[in-house]
């Protein structure tokens, strides 16, 4: 049997491991984390911590930054994320795997980052509203916007040829874990992200994938994009107050 194909056993071996796993899934949001923070995630000791890095550093799944006496770990790019997300979807096939808290996996199945664009159901709403509207065209490697595209992202603050500069693909469908359909990623998807954050349109929760779609966020999504609908389920919505009874 050859052995000069691709190292997929040993990238196999290297995401499988459970505390390497919950790593990985711990960088999903885009974010760097320190070693100390990836080892409390990960529920191991600290210089258990620094094998599991070393390993994935050297299986090229993470990327380092260091700042004065700190090292901040991130994902190698954007392919490892979308590798991670394939496999969500793989794993969420099996219904007797143990499953999220209730309310956690309802607010990330509603709202997160996937790296650094959106998924669940506020990436589903973006990327349904743009291919219902006729604003995206498919093409090789991904999706190319039609000039009402380029008017959406304009409206939105985005100059679309500015944000497409680099080799990455500016569009192009991934796969998301929860839905079960395409959700918008590439870089001017995770433009758009930036955007959403900088103006307050959307917000990240603490400790958490999950992001929060706030009001304004709802109305600038909607004026500039007619047709996009994110609708929030019973269990996120805070319980209504039940009026006080009136004194006799």
């Amino acid at each position: 049997m050859s052995t000069n194909g691709p190292y997929l056993a040993e990238i196999a071996h290297l995401m499988g491991d459970p505390a390497r796993a919950n790593m990985l899934h711990a960088l999903m949001d885009g974010r760097a984390l320190t070693a100390k923070e990836l080892a409390w995630l990960a529920g191991v000791a600290p210089q258990t911590a620094s094998g599991h890095l070393a390993k994935l550093m050297q299986g090229a799944l993470l990327a380092v930054t260091v700042q004065g006496r700190h090292r901040y770990y991130r994902l190698a790019g954007p392919e490892v994320a979308a590798a991670l997300e394939g496999l969500m979807v793989l794993a969420g096939m099996e219904p007797s795997r143990r499953r999220l808290p209730s309310r956690v996996g309802e607010e990330l199945s509603q709202a997160r980052t996937c790296y650094d664009h959106f998924a669940g159901r506020l990436g589903i709403g973006i990327h349904d509203a743009l291919v219902s509207g006729g604003h995206l065209t498919v093409s090789e490697g991904g999706y190319g916007l039609t000039g009402s595209g380029e008017a959406v992202f304009a409206a939105l603050g985005i100059e679309p040829v500015q944000a497409s500069k680099g080799r990455r693909a500016a569009l192009r469908p991934c796969l998301d874990w929860s839905e079960r359909r395409p959700h918008l990623a590439g870089h001017l998807a995770a433009t758009l992200a930036c955007r959403c954050f900088e103006t307050g349109w959307v917000r990240r929760k603490k400790d958490s994938r999950a992001v929060v779609l706030t009001e304004e966020g709802r109305v600038a999504l909607t004026r500039a994009l007619p047709g996009f609908r994110c609708d929030e389920p019973e269990a996120l919505r805070p319980a209504s107050r039940k009026p006080e009874p009136a004194l006799a």
